[in-house]
């Protein structure tokens, strides 16, 4: 299956594409799962006895892997059917959340055998992430790229509202392992859904994967756009979750009410991210990259309202402006790759960008815990909010950066 013709009247919306529609829906069905995942996982950790040690460790042998793959899954991405790709990768995905059900429901899980399940799960995901960001480009035509990727955003964000809710229900009724059966479940029908899609590869395989890795790497480092924006965003992603993630709840239980206070400041920033979902299917920027970078910076809102020991209120509406900023961000940012990237190399190109991206988390989380031990709490999520400024005006400074944007019907 190729994408289809360009102009507007050919394409007047996304959702009357079938193909799109089934895309859809398979990201809507995996989605419910995974919001509820966490929570399950968390749960079920504990249920075996183990404490932060025990989830830290499963957590990180979740998200290695997703590091150490991404780029081969961005080569296959390039050179295989995406659906095909994103069909085996949920499968995948299923089979690793279905024997974790089974271990957990059995009473027979240890850390060693959830740890092993999420590896699995870590794999699947870093062959999945690459190819997902391929596939909207050729369901849909390059000017309904923005609409498209508002669309599939908009149940995620939804479904992050009211899944942990709905996770913490089943949990405390049924046990983590009934929540886990649906992640695996929810999986395994999104695969069947993408089953269905059968699109064609971007381009025929020629030379080997460490060659055509080298031809990705030129080409991210020749589009200065890209890869400026990826050392923004490397800054950005680790003050934010290593900043506001990590020291968030601590600064909410010494200054604030703690856990309930920590819970409204969560829920407004979902709610954030919906509302920049609705923005966006409004909303139809000309200059892409310039909005994705400003509007990322709106993440530096809630941390500042925190390090300054502002009133709860200000620090709520912080957390919805950077919800509603960053949903912009990411919709613009994905726009912006799949309409200034050839088809045959988005995959390699995401890829870069991710593994930056992703890369900075563990780092991020590690400073901080070492600058904690010398200042306290609010200084170090100043700092963090002043290094995501700062990596946002040095970004605005890339004249590229102004020279990306939304190509239009008539284009």
């Amino acid at each position: 299956m190729t994408a289809p013709a360009t102009g507007a009247a050919a394409v007047p919306t996304p959702l009357r594409i079938p193909a799109f529609r089934r895309f859809l829906l398979a990201n809507l069905v995996s989605t419910t799962g995974s919001a509820m995942a966490p929570l399950a996982l968390a749960y079920a950790v504990i249920g075996q006895g183990g404490g932060a040690g025990s989830l830290g460790t499963v957590l990180a042998t979740n998200s290695v892997p997703t590091i150490v793959f991404l780029l081969a899954g961005g080569v296959l991405a390039d050179r295989f059917s995406r659906s095909r790709i994103l069909f085996l990768g949920n499968l995948l995905a299923a089979l690793a959340q279905g024997a974790l059900a089974a271990l957990v429901a059995t009473g027979h899980a240890t850390t060693a055998s959830i740890a092993s399940c999420g590896f699995v799960s870590g794999v699947a995901a870093a062959f999945t992430a690459p190819a997902a960001v391929g596939v909207v480009g050729q369901l849909v035509a390059a000017e309904q790229l923005l609409r498209a990727n508002a669309l599939v955003r908009l149940p995620n964000n939804a479904v992050k509202v009211l899944g942990p809710v709905a996770a913490g229900v089943i949990v405390a009724v049924g046990g983590p392992g009934w929540a886990l059966s649906w992640d695996a479940l929810s999986f395994l029908v999104a695969a069947l859904l993408l089953l269905g899609l059968r699109l064609d590869a971007p381009v025929a395989v020629a030379g080997g994967v460490i060659a055509d890795l080298r031809a990705g790497w030129a080409g991210f480092r020749q589009r200065v756009w890209l890869w400026t924006y990826t050392v923004s965003g490397t800054v950005v992603v680790a003050a934010w979750l290593a900043g506001f993630q990590l020291l968030g709840p601590v600064v909410a239980a010494e200054h604030y009410a703690g856990a309930r206070s920590w819970g409204l400041v969560q829920g407004a920033f979902a709610s954030g991210l919906l509302a920049g979902t609705v923005l966006c299917l409004r909303w139809k920027p000309y200059r892409l990259l310039a909005v994705a970078v400003v509007a990322s910076a709106g993440l530096c809102l809630p941390p500042t309202a925190l390090g300054l020991g502002l009133p709860l209120l200000w620090v709520l509406l912080g957390a919805v402006l950077a919800g509603i900023g960053l949903d912009v961000a990411v919709v613009a940012w994905n726009t912006a790759l799949q309409q200034q990237v050839p088809r045959d190399e988005l995959g390699r190109m995401s890829a870069f960008n991710g593994v930056g991206e992703r890369i900075a988390i563990p780092v991020g989380y590690l400073v901080v815990a070492l600058s904690a031990q010398v200042w306290t709490g609010r200084t170090v999520l100043l700092v963090c909010s002043g290094a995501i400024v700062a990596a946002t005006l040095l970004n605005l400074c890339v004249r590229d950066v102004y020279r990306v944007h939304r190509l239009r019907a008539d284009q």
